[in-house]
């Protein structure tokens, strides 16, 4: 397998709140992580680096390998962790008060991905010559697409489309979605933030990733795309593929 992050600022934003990481243990896999911080005062960028720092602490302490009951269970665990975390720091913190992250990491081995999710970063695997999208986002706007009240074209540029129903650090009992699914090789997976997905469809989605480019320059261009539709907000994408070749070029 062979992995990338990468993250930008975008066109308007004066600073980035998204973190990113792509970590491989001694056995070839790989623990991937997004996350979209929120918060005044940059307290969002603070969220979304906690997130990425608690998981990858653990993941680094890892040494056994990973079958989909485990690491369903670890990215449970410690994602709810991490949101322990971040609560904690913003309640001895009042300056930091209300901060948050979306986050969507995963687990990935040469037989199977465990994605675990919440807020409105997603996750996509790349199969079948389709980009697919693998989670729910927990907003506002899709709860109210997914009962009837508003149509996917009025979803786009609906005024409370930011408003997130799950994220870390704000609750004590945060929800996770957990779902492992079977990938082959020469098959990838996306994770990206809002920033991506607000601003290209999933055709160009579908074009890019199944394009003959490296994986580098598959996350570089989905960023430029992004950024010459307007880049509003932070842009993170991490690529993962399932290839013959090892190593990280993230």
């Amino acid at each position: 397998m062979q992995a990338v992050t990468l993250t930008d600022r975008g066109q308007v934003r004066a600073y980035n709140e998204d973190s990113t990481n792509a970590i491989q243990n001694n056995l070839g896999e790989y623990l991937v992580i997004v996350a979209d911080g929120m918060g005044g005062h940059r307290a969002g960028d603070i969220a979304s680096s906690m997130a990425v720092e608690c998981l990858q602490t653990n993941w680094q302490k890892e040494k056994a390998g990973f079958r989909p009951g485990r690491a369903e269970a670890w990215l449970l665990h410690n994602i709810k962790e991490a949101n322990e975390t971040i609560l904690s720091y913003s309640n001895d913190n009042k300056e930091y008060a209300g901060m948050g992250t979306t986050l969507v990491a995963a687990v990935c081995t040469e037989d199977f991905i465990t994605i675990g999710h919440v807020g409105d970063s997603r996750a996509y695997l790349i199969q079948d010559g389709q980009v697919h999208q693998k989670t729910s986002d927990h907003s506002l706007v899709n709860e109210l697409v997914k009962n009837g009240q508003l149509s996917e074209e009025e979803a786009l540029d609906h005024p409370r489309k930011h408003v997130l129903l799950r994220a870390l650090g704000t609750d004590d009992k945060v929800k996770v979605d957990i779902h492992t699914f079977e990938w082959s090789k020469d098959e990838a997976a996306l994770f990206c933030t809002d920033g991506l997905t607000n601003k290209l469809s999933d055709e160009t989605l579908n074009e890019v990733m199944y394009s003959g480019i490296s994986l580098q320059e598959k996350a570089t261009k989905l960023i430029t795309l992004a950024n010459e539709a307007g880049g509003e907000d932070n842009i993170t994408v991490a690529v993962i593929e399932n290839s013959m070749s090892s190593g990280s070029e993230s």
